[in-house]
């Protein structure tokens, strides 16, 4: 693969990068007062954006060919959105005694409560030859019922920051913002896509791209808040270990849905493995950024608390492509 091809297919990576640089050289333009006016243009406007994109976007139709593999399902969800953020939990009270930026580490918390991505995971179950349908149909749980699921989610992350804290959090602010820039969107999205879906088939809009670019105007407005104030320092060290941390979990995680989904006794076929270790173990930027900037909205910390979001994001791909011809060999294999 040529360089220029690698650079159009890690376009968005690299976005991340030139973003955060340019926040860094001015963060005066894109701060909350400043002339980006991101408390509306942000907040409202490019969330709303997003998930109305999703809406839009998603097949609801394709989710009814997964539908009937319960055990599967429950399995992929169950490790998201409970084993994955207790166990971070637990891992967190051992890494609270240490130097590591506690901001971080609320943001390590963040990640374990973040639903599966739409994209990645179906990617590389494809890529393995996975069972694909199973992999669409739990990427795309998330965003079908994304209200749920950014509900969930949000209370995922308010339980676990405050576990032991006195702190008060304003829970009818959060889920009422939640409904209106989250909700609304989608279920918009969804009704008009009933009206042009020959013509959304026809043309196929690059969706993801729409997504990926106002969400490099989320993350650009959230680091020009932070570079803007002269309070925050993020040390070196607390950044590799993070970095560090990151992919030591994604991989014993996804050594362990390999254990959980290949026992004598699991009835999950080869197929069904692939596509268990990629939807259990990858965490959603899309969803995920959108849902901090509401739940933490008004925080100095907030992109901070973005950063290990912002690290597993590629991490996940990374990995996972890494991964890829090893798996393949596996399933193979096994099908013989």
């Amino acid at each position: 693969m040529g360089l220029l091809e690698r650079l159009r297919k890690e376009w968005f990576i690299l976005g991340i990068v030139l973003v955060i640089a340019v926040a860094r050289l001015e963060p005066a333009v894109g701060v909350k007062g400043g002339p980006l006016k991101p408390e509306i243009t942000i907040t409202y406007i490019a969330v709303s954006a997003i998930f109305f994109n999703s809406g839009l976007s998603l097949k609801t139709e394709e989710l009814t060919s997964a539908l009937m593999h319960v055990k599967l399902h429950l399995f992929v969800q169950i490790f998201t959105l409970v084993f994955f953020p207790t166990a971070i939990w637990l891992f967190l009270q051992l890494l609270s005694i240490t130097p590591i930026n506690e901001w971080l580490l609320k943001g390590l918390q963040t990640v374990g409560c973040m639903p599966p991505p739409v994209s990645s995971a179906v990617i590389l179950t494809k890529a393995v030859g996975g069972n694909e349908a199973a992999a669409i149909f739990n990427s795309a749980f998330g965003s079908f019922l994304v209200s749920n699921a950014a509900f969930i989610t949000s209370a995922l992350i308010v339980l676990f920051l405050t576990l032991g804290s006195s702190s008060s959090v304003p829970f009818t602010s959060i889920f009422s913002q939640l409904f209106m820039t989250v909700v609304v969107p989608l279920i918009i999205g969804q009704i008009v896509r009933r009206y042009i879906k020959d013509w959304l088939e026809r043309k196929k809009p690059p969706f993801g791209a729409i997504s990926s670019c106002v969400l490099l105007m989320i993350i650009y407005t959230t680091f020009c808040d932070t570079f803007a104030n002269p309070n925050i320092d993020l040390d070196k060290f607390s950044l590799i270990i993070i970095v560090f941390i990151i992919f030591s979990i994604q991989m014993s995680f996804m050594f362990l849905t390999f254990l959980f989904s290949t026992r004598n006794n699991s009835s999950f076929t080869p197929a069904d493995t692939v596509a268990i270790i990629f939807c259990s173990t990858h965490k959603s930027l899309t969803l995920g950024i959108p849902m901090l900037k509401i739940v933490f909205a008004g925080y100095e910390h907030l992109s901070l608390i973005s950063v290990p979001l912002l690290i597993y994001h590629p991490a996940q791909i990374l990995l996972g492509s890494l991964l890829v011809p090893t798996i393949k060999s596996w399933m193979v294999s096994r099908q013989k």
